[in-house]
């Protein structure tokens, strides 16, 4: 294999991560904090292509078909990179053409976070959600008088219900109930329920119904579930609403798929926590993305990529996200977003016995 470019010594003594590749693109080597960064040992990067590290979009393999030596180098924003099919690492990328080959500088980024502050909304709008909450009492009760009569006439002359008709005049009932429940709760804040032992797959699959009955034929909705994974401690109606606000905002962008995947993390950082074991749930959708303009403030209430939207549905899901330790975050570009919902699935306690088990 050709030589890379003329490197500096002591690559390895530097924190910022660094490859380097021969003329036709293939790694041939790179410093300990790119290896640290990918989660891969540096021998096992040698001779792969340098662009195949890209796993959303096509950024790396475009500048490098047209980077020359005598052009200034090229920023890549925010692209994907990773070893194999292992979870993604985001970073923003400077790519330099050199005589004899390709040198490679990673600035890592987080995903878009939500905003950290507490966010207090004015007291006139408050006012005037609470006047909308009242509002909504009596559309609800229609609702769930409308669907237990439809219940009724679901019977046929023996008096038994056809099993379609009873669970989604079921359905309607329990989304009117969970409703009113939070109506009660903008109305009169109570301090959050208990948390309970829960399988977050119950909450997906009700998830799912909701939007086979709302989106129809017209999305296709994808499981791609971790079976192992052990029940958390949480709230299941508040994480079926966060859920559910992630979902309908998939369908709302256009999205033609939206797949729901579950896996297990270990040692994982939420916020100022690290936790040996959490449960990472992503909602993926081929939709139009989110807007520009929007990215950096996206978890604000009534902040809406729609002109009929309301804003709250992301400010609520990131909410939840946090009564439970959590956090929820996100990568987009046009046809491909990624929200990401990391929920803790053990005691503090637990954690911090197993990490430091794992030092020793």
């Amino acid at each position: 294999m050709p030589p890379g470019p003329i490197l500096p010594p002591n690559l390895d003594r530097l924190a910022t991560p660094l490859a380097w590749a021969d003329a036709s693109g293939h790694i041939a080597g790179c410093n300990a904090a790119f290896g640290r960064w990918l989660g891969i040992s540096a021998r096992r990067l040698i001779d792969q292509p340098l662009a195949a590290l890209e796993t959303e979009g096509d950024a790396l393999r475009r500048a490098l078909s047209v980077q020359t030596v005598d052009d200034e180098p090229s920023r890549l924003r925010r692209i994907a990179l990773a070893y194999l099919g292992g979870e993604p690492r985001f970073a923003d990328v400077w790519l330099s053409r050199e005589e004899d080959g390709w040198w490679l500088e990673v600035h890592p980024v987080d995903e878009f976070p939500g905003e950290d502050p507490a966010i207090v909304l004015p007291g006139a709008l408050s006012a005037a959600l609470k006047g909308l909450a009242h509002e909504l009492r009596n559309p609800l009760a229609g609702l769930k008088g409308a669907a237990q009569l439809l219940a009724r006439r679901g019977q046929d002359e023996n008096g038994s219900f056809d099993a379609n008709t009873r669970e989604l005049t079921g359905l309607i009932e329990s989304e009117v109930d969970r409703l009113a429940e939070l109506l009660d709760r903008l109305l009169s804040p109570t301090p959050p329920a208990a948390h309970a032992p829960l399988n977050i797959h119950v909450s997906l699959e009700k998830v799912l119904r909701l939007a086979e009955s709302d989106a129809g034929w017209a999305v296709r909705l994808v499981r791609d579930y971790d079976p192992s994974l052990p029940e958390l401690q949480g709230d299941a109606d508040r994480l079926t609403q966060a859920i559910w606000n992630l979902v309908r905002n998939a369908i709302e962008a256009g999205a033609a798929n939206v797949s729901l995947r579950t896996r297990a993390e270990h040692g994982v950082r939420i916020g100022d926590a690290l936790h040996a074991l959490a449960l990472r749930l992503e909602i993926v959708d081929d939709g139009r993305g989110v807007p520009e303009d929007l990215t950096e403030r996206l978890f604000l209430p009534l902040v809406s990529g729609r002109a009929d939207g309301s804003g709250l549905g992301l400010a609520l899901a990131q909410q939840i996200a946090r009564e439970h330790g959590g956090s929820l975050t996100y990568r987009s570009r046009p046809g491909h977003t990624v929200f990401t919902l990391l929920l803790p699935l053990q005691p503090e306690e637990q954690n911090a016995e197993e990490i430091a088990a794992d030092g020793e």
